[in-house]
């Protein structure tokens, strides 16, 4: 027995207690506390702390300070960003949350979609966005949008019926008496029944599923851990040894010990771990401006590396409103017709297409309306205009002739027109209109006589951005594949208007016949997918992932969430997306729009490539370091590098340099290039050569004039003055050497990069306080840096940018 008169609120909260509020829960919610703890439990701060707190017990108290303090302002740059991302995704929930109109104790009641619960008796009306899952008992031309379930762009009829279901369907059909959370209703209004709230609705239950989906983790992420455990293990024990046997055979045990630490410093690689923290953090930032939401920054490197673009097309590929494609015409005011029939005031897509097409300037007065019903698949307004009443009429073309009496060879040539047009993707309904209307009017519209005006084609249209930016796309050798829940005619047609290549268009009936393996071999040709469940675009990302690809997964529905998930990275939609595609992805297009996709690719590759910049560059300035803390040690003589020294040189060039390379723009090739091998280390071989033979380059520099001070028998402070100054100009000249490796250094300099100077100026302001100001001097042990000494910093820094602009000239030669 259907109860139409709504429950108590007692027993509401009765069932609210019982059931639980209808919401899903808020799985991985990241609090400040739980950012920070995920933050500084990484090794790698684990490690810059260790180093830290190792200067500390030792009595280096400046050292810790300087070490601790960068590594707390890096941890707190990652905190607020990825915070901030927490309270944007809290404002897009709160925005999109609907409030519920249902009757408590036989009333009408407003409340939060959360408190809504089983059996309460829901009233919806046009524009409202339906809170839970209901069975419609009473409407007037109900229509609601479900395309966030199903993927199909058009409005579905619903039905009301009295007899309760025992299993609720899926989404999906016309004419049904089910409506479902998250949709929304376009056109008239009604009465449900609450049959499922939370986890137990259509859209709990994709919700459900994404718990048992592993998220990918970031490969760069995973290849800096271990090279940092590498490099620290390499780094103790080297260093060990060699204090070892600086001690054995010099016999000077806390000499060596000192050496050791500072060998060890210039070992340690803290700078990789908190290069690839400033540039996901800086990279999150810039796409910001661009309305992009990063929630996992490191998603932003592994977008710089698909292979594989898997879209959904409704209100991603398209606009998500109707909009009219073609006309079939019998009279010139097909359009104004077909406005006329329409509602002024309608959150229906195609209503609004037809009056914005129209531009009607003035309405006439309106005298009755003839609502769409099953039986009868058009709907009718008659106005009167000048003291005369006329009728307008759209809907289904059969409903359309049969008002117009129509049949025979015109009927006929209709139909054709019909086939043609819906084959080509479109919506395709008729419009007519009828004049000299008589009072009173009749019951029913198929009294009146009407004349057909025409054929109106209807289509959700492309994005104007989006054939460019597929093209880019596939210029970057990514491959674009179309997913949808709609026609294969449709999809087909929207994929030729986007530029997608698609040999084969696979509906989810195909899928259903397939295999795995013969999946995997499908997907390595170009095809599309249409009328796909959400099921089936789990096992088509997880096909492609079987196949080596890396996938980016873009959507906006709760039926795109656990493909999502799954993917290497998940893209949704902000403005129209839902609450669990949000939470399942890893990056959110704030505007949804399609174009913002491909500039984060090609951000995403821009800051990969400057990551292998700056980490080349850091691999090249530790040679020089590591060699100068070596040569003391094995020739018994005075260190010049001292650990406060070391730790001087890394804590403000190092992040002064990181800086400057991420700010560096885009090599002009970026996006013209195929992506590159996600199981590539970032330290490949030819890293490790080019950063060897720079550094080598510059440790010759460096060397050479130690050994010729030493020999020169010039005192302690002022070799540590001229070798510190000589490092300043090396390290100038390993930036500009690796700014850009695809052009001239002539080039390099064209392209502009706002941190350059003031990174170069701000490096010089600083040491020459040290050098120069006397408490400084003291500090760090300087002698004093005589004016030939300048020239010979300066004239070892301009040699080796020559030298590396010449081998870079080489290199490019041999790549080609």
């Amino acid at each position: 027995m259907i109860n139409t008169q709504g429950l108590s609120q007692q027993e509401a909260s009765t069932r609210l207690n019982t059931d639980g509020p209808n919401e899903l829960p808020r799985e991985g919610h990241r609090t400040p506390w739980k950012i920070i703890r995920s933050v500084i439990s990484e090794p790698m701060f684990a490690l810059l702390l260790a180093a830290g707190s190792i200067y500390l017990v030792l009595g280096d108290i400046q050292e810790s300070l300087v070490l601790v303090g960068f590594v707390t302002l890096s941890v707190g740059i990652t905190v607020i960003q990825e915070f901030r991302s927490e309270r944007v995704l809290d404002a897009l929930r709160d925005m999109t949350s609907p409030r519920a109109l249902v009757i408590r104790d036989g009333q009408p009641k407003r409340i939060a979609g959360r408190d809504v619960v089983r059996g309460d008796l829901l009233i919806v009306n046009e524009g409202d966005r339906v809170p839970a899952d209901a069975f419609v008992i009473s409407g007037d031309a109900l229509q609601a949008d479900e395309s966030l379930l199903t993927g199909e762009s058009l409005a579905v009829r619903k039905h009301p019926a009295q007899e309760l279901p025992d299993i609720f369907p899926a989404p999906g059909g016309e004419d049904l008496p089910y409506i479902y959370a998250g949709t929304l209703i376009v056109r008239g209004g009604g009465r449900a029944i609450v049959c499922a709230t939370g986890l137990h609705s259509e859209i709990g239950k994709i919700g459900q599923a994404l718990a048992s989906i592993e998220m990918e983790q970031p490969r760069l992420r995973m290849q800096t851990g271990r090279i940092v455990r590498l490099f620290a293990i390499g780094a103790l024990l080297f260093s060990a040894g060699l204090a070892l046997l600086n001690g054995f055979l010099h016999g000077n045990w806390l000499s060596a010990i000192l050496a050791g630490i500072a060998l060890g410093m210039s070992l340690l690689p803290e700078e990789f771990p908190l290069v690839l923290t400033v540039f996901m953090v800086m990279g999150a930032w810039r796409i910001s401006k661009a309305r992009v939401l990063t929630r996992k920054a490191a998603a932003i490197e592994t977008l710089g590396s698909a292979t594989v673009l898997c879209t959904d097309k409704t209100g991603t590929l398209t606009q998500n409103r109707m909009s009219i494609a073609e006309l079939r015409k019998n009279t010139p005011d097909v359009v104004e017709t077909g406005a006329h029939a329409s509602q002024k005031e309608s959150h229906d897509p195609v209503d609004l297409a037809f009056l914005t097409a129209a531009q009607l300037q003035k309405s006439p007065e309106k005298l009755r309306h003839y609502g769409l019903t099953p039986d009868f698949l058009a709907m009718t307004n008659i106005y009167s205009e000048n003291g005369k009443c006329f009728a307008a009429a759209k809907g289904a073309p059969e409903t359309i002739m049969r008002l117009c009496r129509m049949d025979g060879q015109q009927a006929a040539d209709i139909r054709a027109a019909m086939e043609d047009m819906a084959a080509r993707g479109m919506r395709v309904l008729a419009v007519a209109k009828s004049d000299n209307i008589a009072t009173p009017f009749p019951d029913t519209p198929v009294d009146l006589f009407f004349r057909f005006s025409g054929l109106v084609g209807l289509a959700d249209p492309l994005r104007e951005t989006v054939p460019e930016a597929v093209k880019e796309a596939q210029n970057a050798g990514i491959k674009v594949i179309m997913i949808t829940g709609d026609y294969p005619t449709t999809a087909k047609s929207i994929a030729t208007q986007a530029g997608i290549t698609a040999e084969k268009v696979m509906t989810g009936a195909d899928l259903e016949k397939m295999t795995y393996e013969e999946l995997r071999s499908i997907l390595k040709g170009d095809c599309i997918f249409a009328r796909i469940m959400p099921q089936q675009k789990l096992r088509i990302v997880n096909a492609l992932k079987a196949n080596g690809e890396i996938v980016a997964m873009t959507g906006d529905g709760v039926n795109d969430a656990p493909s999502l998930k799954a993917a290497h990275i998940g893209i949704a939609m902000g403005g129209r997306g839902t609450d669990v595609a949000r939470e399942a992805s890893s990056i959110v297009l704030l505007d949804d729009d399609f174009n913002s996709l491909v500039r984060t690719i090609r951000l995403g590759r821009r800051i990969y490539d400057n990551i292998r910049k700056a980490f080349l560059y850091i691999l090249s300035v530790h040679v020089p370091i590591i060699g100068l803390s070596t040569l003391p040690i094995l020739f018994n003589k005075p260190l010049i590098l001292t650990p406060i020294l070391i730790a001087f040189l890394e804590m403000v060039i190092d992040p002064a340099c990181s800086v400057v390379l991420e700010a560096e723009e885009e090599e002009e090739n970026i996006m013209k290039i195929p992506p590159r091998d996600p199981n590539a280390s970032i330290l490949s071989r030819e890293i490790l050569g080019l950063g060897f033979i720079q550094g080598m380059l510059a440790f010759v520099m460096a060397g050479g004039l130690w050994f010729y001070a030493s020999a020169k028998n010039l005192p302690e402070d002022e070799i540590r003055s001229l070798i510190f100054a000589t490092l300043v100009t090396i390290n100038l000249a390993l930036i500009l050497a690796n700014r850009s490796f695809s052009t001239s250094l002539v080039s390099a300099f064209k392209r502009p990069n706002p941190f350059l100077w003031k990174g170069a100026g701000g490096i010089l302001c600083i040491f020459g306080i040290a050098m120069f100001w006397p408490p400084a001097q003291r500090l760090f042990h300087f002698g004093p840096l005589h004016g030939h000494d300048v020239t010979i910093a300066i004239l070892a820094g301009m040699t080796l940018l020559l030298v590396l602009e010449w081998l870079k000239s080489i290199w490019r030669k041999l790549k080609l």
